[in-house]
């Protein structure tokens, strides 16, 4: 019996409402040895209340030393092993926006970049171009086509867009193009086996890369494409099936968005920022049990390497705590679905600090003074795998069932 298996069992029914607030990319690393991380330099003071209350502790999303994608990061927060579940960041863009996917399509995340005159990524977000402006770049390459499949090409938010290869006989089976770095090509797409659907899915994709260099070599900035996450609609069960809980979802991004609807979380369109979000919580408070709430900007910041930037971001969501404690939650969770430290520019394997803060039933330590990675060492949590937390989370809701006799 796996852990999904087990929750399915032992989930019931309650009153009781739960808040998932995630803090992209929360964890981090300080600037100089011996100093503070972005969250121990934010001013927190309704996150260190919270902490000196609750339970706090260090989140590894998949394993210790594991470096996690934003996709398994998310599925282990939510209780799904993402060693158990694979799914590409492709088909979480492509439902991110509404796309249904079927059987026969295969999804990838594309990225418009920045390519100098031989070729050489200079940019790989193309200096982070607006929606509006990735919008215009998908209409000069949305008709190209490709012999015997569909192709669907969707602007999703700045420089990002999703591919959808509709067709028979298509494989998910192929590499990423973007090498990571600038100063190097983007990659070949190619079979990572030797399948005759992998070869020929690869053979079409860079039949179609090639025709979108052709098209937009002259453009400024976004001039050439990198394609990542390749992927089928993986039929997962549902947060409904499993816990027991009305779920729903209130995201910025079309991927986190895309995400939460494969679990079966209801979605809700149209928010913009924090004031949104918090609109929306207020709104259906009383329609549904689990509020899962993101906010991306901790992590763009820290890939941009803004340390400031990403401490103003965690000061931003410290000062919402207030407005959510209003609605009286049972459960407050704080966390985040990897490290992101601006001191290296992107996700990290560092494990990612944790709050969990009840009503009732709470053991803490009274030494924890606040909400930090160091303060977390400490905490009531101690270091533990992701895929505990939705059991932890469920128990302290009273959802959870005794387990035998």
């Amino acid at each position: 019996m796996n852990q999904l298996e087990l929750m399915k069992g032992l989930s019931q029914e309650n009153t009781t409402k739960i808040v998932y607030l995630v803090l992209d990319g929360l964890g981090g690393l300080a600037q100089d040895v011996g100093g503070r991380t972005e969250l121990e330099t934010a001013i927190t003071p309704n996150l260190d209340a919270l902490a000196r209350t609750g339970m706090v502790g260090l989140m590894h999303p998949i394993g210790p030393g594991i470096t996690p994608g934003s996709g398994p990061g998310h599925l282990g927060l939510f209780g799904y092993d993402p060693l158990q579940y694979m799914i590409g960041r492709g088909v979480l863009e492509a439902v991110g926006i509404g796309e249904r996917l079927t059987d026969e399509d295969v999804a990838a995340r594309g990225n418009f970049c920045t390519v100098d005159e031989a070729g050489i990524i200079t940019d790989r977000r193309a200096g982070r171009i607006s929606t509006a402006e990735c919008s215009r770049m998908v209409d000069l390459v949305k008709d190209i086509g490709l012999p015997g499949i569909e192709i669907i090409v969707k602007p999703v938010r700045d420089y990002r867009f999703a591919l959808i290869l509709r067709g028979k006989n298509l494989s998910a089976a192929l590499n990423e193009t973007d090498p990571q770095q600038i100063g190097l090509k983007p990659l070949a797409v190619a079979a990572l086996d030797q399948s005759p659907e992998a070869v020929k899915t690869a053979q079409l994709v860079n039949l179609w890369v090639e025709q979108v260099r052709e098209r937009i070599l002259h453009q400024k900035p976004a001039n050439m494409v990198t394609l990542r996450g390749w992927a089928k609609e993986p039929g997962l069960p549902t947060f409904l099936e499993v816990f027991k809980l009305k779920a729903m979802a209130l995201a910025v991004y079309p991927m986190y968005k895309g995400l939460a609807g494969l679990v079966g979380m209801r979605v809700i369109e149209g928010l913009n920022n924090l004031d949104d979000q918090l609109q929306a919580l207020d709104g259906h408070w009383e329609d549904f049990d689990f509020f899962f709430v993101h906010h991306k900007y901790t992590d763009s910041k820290g890939e941009d390497g803004d340390f400031d930037g990403k401490v103003s971001e965690i000061e931003k969501v410290d000062k919402i705590i207030p407005k959510i404690l209003e609605l009286k939650p049972n459960i407050l969770v704080v966390t985040g679905d990897h490290s992101t430290p601006s001191v290296l520019r992107s996700h990290s394997w560092h494990p990612v600090p944790t709050l969990l803060w009840a009503q009732k039933f709470i053991r803490f330590n009274p030494d924890v003074s606040g909400f930090g990675e160091t303060q977390c060492l400490k905490g009531a949590l101690g270091q533990f795998n992701a895929t505990s937390l939705m059991p932890l989370v469920s128990a302290h809701a009273l959802r959870l069932a005794k387990y035998g006799a």
